[in-house]
Order: structure tokens, then sequence, then C-alpha cells
């Protein structure tokens, strides 16, 4: 398909009525499946928190064991993700996206039969074997169907899915666990981890059937529509080509690719230090066992979450807004986990509450923006392995966490684990150093946003 790459042609593209109806159909269409699977994941990988003191009474797991299951997820995560994201460009979404699915159910459905630390680490690591490719396999999808200008939006969208996740999973969690101990022969954790599981199954099977490749397969758009959408996403992977690097070994050698890594690596740090350890440090706050009202209580941060992710996103809609929201965003979360854990050790619930709350808002607000830098400059088998290596290894932040905080409460001495939480608040100030940085960087794809 030849496209006129020049300013009027990309501006009457970007502005036409034919497209926009186009989008808002496929939005309409799609998210709504890509969020519940993102939702089930997520519920699915942070549950573990809710098993926490549970399965060290029960099956003896330590808290040392229990940091290093948590976090070992995501070395299975990070060593299959690049391969899962080419088997997605062979195979399509709507395959590939529902076997991770259906996979990763089955596994978090075993964690019922967990029989000490052995079987706990081996199965938190298949889990993040067969949910590898997910997220990133989602990423590149939406890269395929939405252009740049309102892909932050679709991302946020999409990002919904984790204060969905947590302020429904948490109740649901708690409540699980609390009608589950009322079941002879079983414990509240078992039936937590098997129902919790099972979901992930259907969900899989039901994005089989509700998923579609590409635009051009889109059978509920009409001709002008589909025609609109294609030229639009030709004309910035003309672009991506044209300035970005190709193939799979160029885009896992460029600089660019490994920035974004390191930045996104600070974030997960913030997003699983505070995920993991939320309703133990909620129920530590209040002074509450971990139960329905600690998981109501924990759902609060992702509640407001839920408005700063979708409302940040949309209006993140120019290459300055990004940049300058990405940074206020980092900084917010820095600062914010320091309160959470002062608010901790000077017993005050009402203040701690509201800073992990703010905390949530930031580092869900981020994700969105910090996605829209690569998917701008990567495209076909560079896309799938410089997004699978930037999350794969940025999501190594997820196994440094557990243990960067389990650690420096023990060398501190910190009974009540504050050290801990501000071990973990010091690297979104890095990443916030880094975002502003990227107004150094030139990218063509960036010319394609309106900058008024």
């Amino acid at each position: 398909m030849t496209v006129n790459t020049g300013t009027s042609a990309t501006k009457e593209l970007l502005d036409s009525p034919v497209l926009k109806s186009a989008i808002s159909k496929a939005s309409f269409r799609l998210m709504p499946m890509l969020v519940i699977l993102y939702v089930v994941a997520f519920l699915d990988r942070t549950n573990v928190g809710f098993a926490e003191a549970a399965l060290e009474m029960d099956k003896g797991i330590t808290a040392g064991a229990y940091a290093l299951g948590a976090g070992i997820f995501f070395i299975g995560y990070a060593l299959f993700e690049i391969p899962s994201n080419l088997l997605l460009t062979r195979f399509g979404a709507k395959v590939w996206l529902a076997r991770i699915a259906i996979t990763w159910g089955i596994v978090s459905a075993c964690f019922a039969f967990v029989q000490g630390e052995t079987s706990f680490i081996i199965l938190r690591f298949l889990l993040g074997v067969t949910e590898a490719g997910l997220f990133p396999g989602v990423i590149m999808f939406l890269a395929a169907w939405f252009p740049n200008k309102v892909r932050v939006k679709m991302f946020a969208i999409f990002y919904l899915a984790q204060p969905f996740s947590q302020m429904m999973g948490a109740p649901l969690s708690g409540w699980l666990i609390n009608i589950g101990d009322q079941v002879p022969g079983v414990h509240g954790w078992q039936v937590m981890f098997f129902v919790e599981g099972a979901l992930a199954v259907v969900a899989g099977i039901a994005a089989y059937f509700f998923l579609i490749n590409s635009p051009q397969d889109a059978k509920f758009l009409d001709k002008d529509e589909k025609k609109a959408l294609l030229d639009v996403m030709a004309l910035e992977d003309t672009v991506k080509e044209e300035s970005g690097p190709r193939g799979v070994l160029a885009a896992m050698k460029n600089g660019k690719v490994w920035y974004f890594t390191v930045i996104y690596f600070c974030l997960q740090i913030a997003v699983y230090g505070v995920t993991f350890y939320l309703p133990q440090q909620v129920a530590q706050l209040t002074g509450q066992k971990v139960g329905l009202a600690v998981g109501l209580m924990a759902a609060i941060p992702w509640f407001f979450g839920i408005f700063a992710c979708y409302f940040i996103g949309k209006a993140a809609n120019t290459i300055v807004r990004r940049r300058v929201w990405g940074t206020g965003l980092f900084l917010s979360t820095g600062l914010c986990i320091f309160g959470s854990a002062w608010a901790g050790s000077n017993h005050l619930p009402a203040l701690g509450i509201i800073f992990i709350t703010l905390a949530v808002c930031s580092f869900l607000s981020i994700g969105p923006i910090a996605w829209s830098y690569p998917t701008a400059f990567l495209t076909g088998t560079a896309a799938a392995a410089g997004i699978g290596l930037i999350n794969s290894l940025g999501n190594l932040g997820g196994f440094v966490a557990p243990i960067l905080r389990t650690t420096v409460n023990q060398v501190t001495a910190s009974d009540t684990g504050t050290m801990g939480v501000y071990a973990l608040g010091v690297l979104p100030f890095v990443a916030a150093i880094m975002m502003y940085a990227t107004k150094r960087f030139s990218n063509r794809a960036d010319d394609l946003l309106d900058d008024k």
C-alpha cells in the first residue's frame, strides 16, 4: 500500500470522521475482552499476597521462600517473553492470547494443591512461563490496531484492568478465603486459588471467539472505515521502518529499547513492591487480620486509580504532555511510597491509606505513557523483540522488589517493614530523571502527533 507521509496528508487522515468512527468501533469491540484477560492475569499473579500468612501457617512456607516464589514468577516470564511474542506474530493474537490464558489458568488453579516451599516456588515459575507474552502481546496488538494519537488512551483503558482486578479481586480473594475456611477438609486459600484459576481458563476460551487479529479481518468495519484505519496504520509503519530498527537483532541492540527497559524496570519495582504486600500493609496499618474487611480497604487505592489512569491517559496525547506527565507521576510515586512508610512507622493508618492510594494512582497512570514511546518507533518483528525485551527485563523489577524489601528489612532489623518500603521508593526518582531526559530524543513517528 502506498501512503503519503506529508504533514497535510497526516492531519487529513487523523482528522477524518471515518477514521474516528473506525477507532470507536474497534475500541468497543476489542477493549472489553482485553481488559477481562488482564484483570484475570493480574489477579492470578498477585492473589498470592492474600495467602502469604496462611501458606506459612499451613505449609511452613517462610518469608524468604515466599519472597523467592513471589519474584521467581518474573524469571519464567522473562525467559519466555520474546519467544512468545514471536509465536504470536506467527499464529495471530486470537489463538495465542487464548492459549496463554488457558494454560496460566490451569497452573494457577494448581496452587490449591501446594504442599510446601518447593512446589510453591515451582508453580510460581511455571505461572510466569505460561503467562509470558500476554502483556507485550496485547501491547503489540493495540499498536497494530490504533494510531499513535490515541494509543495512550487505549493503553490506559487496557491498564484499567489492574485497578479493576485489585478493586474487585481484593474483596473477591478475601471473600473466597472466608468461604473456603468454612468448607470441611480444605483451606480458604485453596478455594481462592482454584476458583480464580478457573476464571482464567474461561476468559481464554472467550478470547478465542471475541478477538480479531488485524483490521484487515474486521467484519464490523465498513469498507471506508477499514480503508481509513489501514491507511493510517500503514503510514505509521512506513515511518517506523524508515527511522526505527528492523528485525529481531537490530531491536535487541537498539539503545532506545534498553533505555526504556530501565525505565520500565524502575516502574515495576514500585508496582509490585506495593502490590505484593498491599494486603499485609493495610492489615498492619489497621490492626486487622487479612480477610474480607482488609480486602475492601485494599480496594480503595485501585478505585481511585481507575479514574487517574483513564483521564491522564486521555490527556497525554502529545509528546510534550507525555513527557511532563510521565516525569511528574514518577516523582509522585516515589514520594508517596516514602509517605506510606512514614505513616506506618508513626501509626497513622488513615494517612497511610491516602499515601498508598496516591502512589497507586501515580504508577498506574505511568504505564500507558511509558509504552507510547517504544511503540512509536518499533514495528514488525522488531516490535515483537523490542517490546518483549522491555517487558521481560523490565518485569524483573517484580522479582527484585520483594527480595529487596525483605533483605532491607532483615539487614536493618525493621520489625515494621518501614525500611524495606523506603528502599522501594528510590528507583522511581531515577526513572523520573530518565523520563524527563527523553526530550533529547528525536523520533519521526512523534511528528504524527498534534503538538498544539
